[in-house]
């Protein structure tokens, strides 16, 4: 989440990283050299503590816990252990579990003082120590600069924790973070899939809301809850490493206290699906070791996400999230005051969240789909869950070959039907001057990479360029401007290839050495692709229509020299407003994007503002448009980050971006 985002340059650890899940290596990478100023991090091999699930091992103890918190409040409440609720006169707790009052009696201060996480690794049978929530654990490396820090707090309503038995029944009592969601019935909490499945084995469980350690349950703040159903995916496998851990979440029902339903007591987070993996978000969780958390109060930390690669699930990076946070919400649009916002995920996902070969400073959660919005549905709506589903199908995000690190030298980028397959492919010319065409198979996804020319000194001073039908043969050309003002172009690139001359649109000259910009689209009523928009170094914006070997057509002004188009740093084309004619996108220096609809010979098109100024989108080191998915529509924006990263967003509008998806996963 929190993505020190500089890109924003991500420098965060990423998990199980690109050699863990094999996303390749680029077969013509090799003159392709990363910048020795931009090498990734080395990163440890080392595994982590033994163990199942999320973190085991703490950082140094924390600062004492302050009294107050900006944006809590202690409850006044006495830590007086107080008489038992009344049982509820509706709504009752079914009669094959526990009653309200029976869990308040079996839950004592020290039975949940001694629970363990449950995603807390074996303790050895020859341990002197204590096992629950107070234990120490072993020293870890530290993690790398800039790592953030959870805050430690007091605490929001909707938030808490889930005890219940061990397993086998008798033995150790654990616990697992879970958050109330929004339902019309007003009695469902979210947490993770590992954590349903202990619930649903268990005999005593209960929810407690903003959980006060050293009371019992009958003197909690907010009471507790018992659990009466559990709603979890079937294919979901305990702390899987496999794709069906994007599956691990789960939705317990619980029974009213003597206050009433728990959404009416403690208030409600939003259950939000999104289809992105980037996010601002809040993570909360109640970690368990005495080093990270002496106090068992809950820790929150603010982050940006990105995606684990291969998985369809988020990952952040901060200290502190050890045993017991697994279930705790990722909140976008946090109010840090009343604890509300939007829940996009629950720490979870991939081996339970994280702990694996990882560093344990990085956490996962998934992200909720269609599969979890129909979990979701059953649980708010008291469904049973059908046990039929069909296998689960992972992301399918499309992957090039190679690294980040390799992308880092994606110089420029260019799109369109080179192969005449009715679908686009793209063009990379490496900063080597290397030039490779990823042929796209009509899905959101490419082929294996083919090269057009290897690394030479002639492609190192291509400047830009871009493609387009100018030949009128239904298969695009490539058009390329040079650092010394001359203009070439390459028809049928992908039957001809580019060892070739190619012909010349003009010669060198010190005009078009200020042709700082251009791409081809269709904004006339042209059959073909041979419109060209330049943006010259002055601010002018030109349009040249019926462009065609050895001729620029018919050029028409839409814009004089200005200082405020001198800014716009980056262009594509495509068809985002979903009419025949295309729009023209402009990325600005400030990391402002607008799409300009209805870009004709008559002038600019209206503005529609996609993305306001941002430090991230200052990071657009390159971006084209083109048809990938096969729908028919040139509207999939690819981004290459300036630390390499590669993202696909398909089905892009004329003021939203589409679908994201990674092509290429950021550097660990």
């Amino acid at each position: 989440m929190l993505r020190s985002r500089h890109r924003w340059i991500r420098v965060l650890a990423l998990g199980v990283g690109v050699g863990v899940l094999g996303t390749g290596t680029a077969s013509a990478a090799a003159g392709r050299p990363a910048p020795a100023s931009s090498a990734p991090p080395t990163v440890s091999t080392s595994t982590a503590a033994p163990g199942i699930g999320h973190r085991a091992l703490p950082k140094p103890p924390p600062p004492s816990v302050p009294s107050t918190v900006a944006g809590a409040v202690e409850p006044t409440d006495s830590a007086t252990p107080s008489a038992p609720s009344a049982e509820p006169t509706s709504s009752p707790f079914p009669s094959d579990g526990p009653s309200l009052s029976e869990e308040e009696t079996y839950w004592t201060a020290d039975r949940m003082d001694d629970a363990v996480p449950l995603d807390s690794p074996p303790v050895p049978a020859s341990a002197a120590v204590k096992h629950g929530i107070r234990a120490g654990a072993a020293a870890h490396r530290p993690p790398p600069a800039g790592t953030p820090a959870p805050e430690h707090f007091l605490g929001h309503p909707m938030v808490g924790t889930f005890f219940f038995d061990g397993q086998p029944l008798g033995g150790p009592k654990t616990y697992c973070t879970g958050s109330v969601v929004h339902t019309a019935a007003k009695d469902i909490v979210l947490t993770a899939g590992h954590c349903g499945l202990g619930l649903k084995s268990a005999t005593h469980r209960i929810f407690v809301p903003r959980y006060r350690s050293g009371r019992p349950a009958a003197g909690q703040p907010d009471g507790v809850f018992p659990v009466s159903q559990l709603y979890m995916d079937p294919r979901y496998e305990r702390n899987s490493k496999k794709a069906v851990s994007d599956l691990d979440l789960a939705f317990a029902q619980v029974g009213p206290n003597g206050r009433g339903k728990v959404e009416d007591v403690t208030g409600a987070l939003t259950f939000t699906p999104t289809s992105g993996y980037r996010h601002k978000v809040t993570v909360i969780g109640y970690p368990g070791d005495a080093g990270v958390n002496p106090d068992h109060v809950p820790v929150r930390c603010p982050v940006s996400t990105s995606q684990l690669p291969g998985f369809r699930q988020m990952r952040m990076t901060c200290t502190g999230f050890y045993g017991g946070v697994s279930g705790g919400p990722w909140i976008e649009d946090y109010n840090s005051t009343d604890g509300t916002g939007k829940v996009i995920g629950n720490t979870g996902g991939y081996n339970g969240g994280g702990n694996d070969a990882n560093d344990d400073w990085v956490t996962y959660a998934p992200v909720y789909g269609k599969d979890a919005q129909d979990l979701f549905a059953d649980a708010a709506a008291h469904r049973k869950v059908a046990d039929d589903k069909p296998p689960y199908r992972p992301s399918g995000d499309p992957w090039l070959p190679g690294t980040a690190a390799t992308w880092q030298n994606a110089g420029l980028l260019a799109s369109g039907d080179f192969r005449r397959t009715g679908h686009s492919d793209m063009i990379v010319v490496w900063s080597d001057g290397e030039v490779t065409l990823y042929p796209g198979d009509g899905h959101g996804g490419y082929d294996p990479e083919r090269q057009l020319l290897p690394g030479n000194s002639t492609w190192k001073n291509a400047k830009t360029i871009t493609a387009g039908d100018f030949t009128g043969s239904d298969q695009f050309d490539l058009l390329v401007r040079w650092v010394d003002g001359e203009v070439t172009l390459y028809g049928d690139v992908g039957s001809k290839g580019l060892d070739r001359p190619g012909t010349q649109m003009i010669k060198p000259n010190d005009l078009w050495k200020n042709a700082t910009q251009i791409v081809a689209g269709r904004f006339a009523a042209a059959r073909y692709v041979t419109d060209l928009v330049v943006r010259w170094s002055d601010g002018e914006l030109t349009l040249y229509t019926s462009v065609g070997a050895g001729t620029f057509g018919q050029e028409h002004q839409l814009k004089p020299k200005n200082d405020t188009w001198r800014k716009a740093t980056l262009l594509t084309a495509g068809e985002f407003s979903g009419d025949q004619k295309w729009d023209l996108m402009v990325r600005w220096a400030d990391g402002e994007l607008d799409d300009y609809a209805g870009t004709t010979t008559s002038g600019l098109g209206g503005e529609h503002r996609i993305l306001n100024p941002n430090g991230l989108w200052k990071h657009d080191a390159a971006m084209t448009t083109g048809d990938f998915t096969g729908n028919g529509r040139t509207d999939d924006l690819v981004i290459r980050w300036s630390d390499g990263e590669t993202t696909m967003y398909t089905d892009t509008l004329a003021d939203q971006l589409g679908a994201e998806h990674t092509l290429v996963a950021p550097t660990s």
